[in-house]
């Protein structure tokens, strides 16, 4: 499966690239030296913490080249009064009777906790596309799913947001 990325969001995937092979690489196997030179490694709390953080440095870098890797590129092509990628957007849940609001982003950027909802979710999905003002039904699952409104959109870009660590 391809991910989907913005132009902002592969800079963003390319200078931690970059920051974690110049500063924290170095950083983290200069640790591992400093461990080592303190004896027993067996018994050696730190040289094992300093291991640990080295070889979970190296993953991300994997991990953040492999997404560069299967990245499509994607924009926000919809219109003034649509919901699209980067929306903040306010949706009444009908059965919950609750307000809430978030706003769409690749998955890369999604975090559940912040109110950044990924595209390629069940609610960004059926959001994409549809304008204030419209019922939009949820789908989840073979049977299931749930109906919401849209009550307000608002137009912004990715410039805040960070990409979501692993």
């Amino acid at each position: 499966m391809k991910n989907q990325l913005t132009k902002q969001d592969t800079q963003k995937i390319k200078e931690e690239i970059k920051h974690r092979k110049l500063v924290v690489r170095k950083e983290a196997l200069e640790a591992v030296k400093e461990a080592r030179a303190h004896g027993d490694l067996s018994e050696n709390f730190e040289y094992h913490a300093a291991k640990k953080d080295k070889n979970r440095n190296e993953s991300r870098i994997r991990y953040l080249e492999q997404m560069l890797k299967n990245a499509v590129l994607v924009e926000d092509k919809s219109r003034e009064d649509e919901v699209g990628l980067n929306n903040i957007v306010t949706v009444y849940f009908e059965e919950d009777r609750e307000v809430e609001t978030f706003k769409l982003v690749t998955s890369i950027r999604g975090n559940s906790l912040e109110k950044r909802v990924s595209t390629e979710s069940p609610i960004g999905r059926a959001l994409l596309g549809r304008k204030e003002g419209e019922r939009v039904f949820v789908k989840i699952g073979e049977n299931g799913g749930y109906h919401l409104e849209i009550r307000g959109i608002e137009k912004t870009d990715d410039e805040g947001d960070r990409i979501r660590s692993y």
